[in-house]
């Protein structure tokens, strides 16, 4: 399975499934991230965390736990 951290910079990829339950999905879905979203990756931090993606058209950062819930195609 290949998530959205395996994806290197200046990628895109498209989600397809978000692995999370409750309000940890519900949150990633509220921020626009869902099934057959395009998701270019922007930077990621010297450590790793957190990684700013473009999505819809707008800039966001996620953390590496929840980066690891988006599988990637």
């Amino acid at each position: 399975m290949k998530t959205l951290r395996d994806i290197p910079v200046g990628q895109s990829a498209r989600v397809v499934k978000i692995h999370g339950e409750g309000a940890l999905k519900r949150r990633i879905m509220d921020m626009g991230i869902t099934k057959g979203t395009e998701i270019y990756v922007r930077k990621v931090a010297p450590l790793g965390d957190p990684v700013e993606i473009t999505v819809r058209g707008y800039e966001l950062s996620l953390r590496k736990e929840d980066a690891d819930i988006l599988e990637m195609n």
